[in-house]
């Protein structure tokens, strides 16, 4: 069958299955991924598994969208005011589930130190997107806002960094030497950050010396698309970020362009249907059978994780006295995890077979979880902080 048939399936599959949900008041994006999952390998099968991987490019550009739109939110002045405080959250909230994971794994599940490690690392990743889509849905806004934005464009760099140092430190323990290498565990990950962002900073360059000169809108929406997929395709070439590339481009848009709003606002012509597919397309490729092999150290994981995302939340934002919604709420919007933790695991499962197997499955049992339920969290935390209208709801 043509994959533009699949593509027209998947589209009005999760448009039919968020109406269904929103009589349940959950959000959109929960119908998404549910629709996913039942036209899926998992449960139906009327998308097979191979029509999926062949629309990656779906994926990939939604994904780029999704890192523009978060880093247009990041406002220099506002980021001034501050500054020191999201600074401090993203550390605690990034680095509470790694030291909660690693400890469990060691001293509750008794696995080895090197798997405890690494799978204690990958806890520090969140993906925003699915959270980002509750927030546009429900226009969103306010103090537990604009402290979660910036904190997830950050904390995908402090994941990275996280894994190259753990990664390094597993690997001396298994071998013979036991020598950890400074390069490998510090200056690569933060070598690739630092590409990662000149990147994004030069590509938003420029485009703001483009935008005064553009005056269609069709011609601008064109120009703003193709330098987020040029910029997609760099950082793929120079094995980068394609998140952090992509927020990089939108930040420097935001605060270095005269003319922002337009450009960051046009794409929104062109996404929903892009976001629509991407999501029931991650449904569609969560393996629900991953759950039965999971086991014990799946269900500990998930729990050691969202128990140090929100104490780690919590302590940075009580530490630099946020207001009281950013400290009750905020964790609870960062638990869903999928795309960076998951290529993680693929690392982790090429370059250590001893333990990458497990690691992987664990982590995409976790997905499952994170992404069905994460989102309806995320929502509720938000309504609960005052930040949706209620006649959005």
């Amino acid at each position: 069958m043509n994959n533009l048939f699949y593509f027209a399936l998947i589209l009005l599959a999760g448009i039919g299955m968020a109406k269904i949900v929103s009589k349940f008041k959950l959000p959109h994006v929960t119908g998404y991924l549910l629709a996913g999952v039942l036209i899926g390998p998992s449960i139906l099968g009327i998308i097979p598994m191979g029509v999926a991987e062949g629309m990656n490019i779906i994926s990939e550009a939604a994904l780029g969208f999704i890192a523009y739109s978060i880093g247009s939110e990041i406002n220099f002045s506002k980021l001034k005011k501050m500054g020191k405080s999201i600074i401090t959250i993203t550390l605690f909230e990034a680095l509470t589930p790694v030291v909660l994971v690693t400890l469990a794994m060691v001293y509750i599940f008794k696995q080895p130190l090197p798997f405890a490690i690494v799978i204690g690392a990958i806890a520090a990743a969140t993906a925003p997107a699915a959270t980002i889509m509750v927030i546009r849905q429900y226009k969103a806004k306010g103090p537990l806002v604009d402290t979660l934005l910036p904190v997830v464009a950050m904390d995908d760099g402090l994941a990275i960094i996280s894994f190259g140092i753990a990664f390094t430190i597993a690997k001396s323990l298994m071998s013979a030497s036991g020598t950890i290498s400074f390069v490998s565990a510090v200056l690569v990950p933060l070598w690739e950050i630092t590409l990662s962002l000149g990147i994004g900073f030069l590509a938003g360059l420029a485009l703001s010396y483009l935008i005064p000169k553009i005056k269609g809108e069709d011609e601008l929406l064109s120009i703003v698309i193709s330098t987020i997929f040029i910029s997609i395709g760099i950082a793929a070439f120079a094995h980068v970020s394609t998140l952090l590339v992509c927020m990089m481009l939108g930040i420097t848009i935001a605060n270095f362009s005269h003319n922002s709003i337009r450009a960051i606002s046009i794409i929104n012509r062109v996404t929903p249907p892009i976001f629509i597919a991407f999501f029931t397309l991650a449904g569609v490729e969560l393996d629900l059978s991953v759950l039965r092999y999971a086991g014990l150290i799946g269900i500990g994981y998930i729990i050691a994780r969202s128990l140090g995302k929100t104490l780690g939340a919590t302590i940075g934002a009580r530490l630099t006295k946020s207001p009281a919604m950013v400290t009750k709420y905020l964790g609870l919007t960062l638990l869903p995890q999928a795309g960076v933790a998951i290529g993680l695991s693929m690392i982790a499962q090429t370059v250590m077979p001893e333990f990458g197997a497990t690691i992987r499955t664990v982590i995409l049992a976790s997905t499952v979880v994170y992404e069905v339920l994460g989102p309806v969290i995320a929502k509720n935390a938000l309504i609960k902080a005052g930040e949706i209208d209620p006649s959005q709801i």
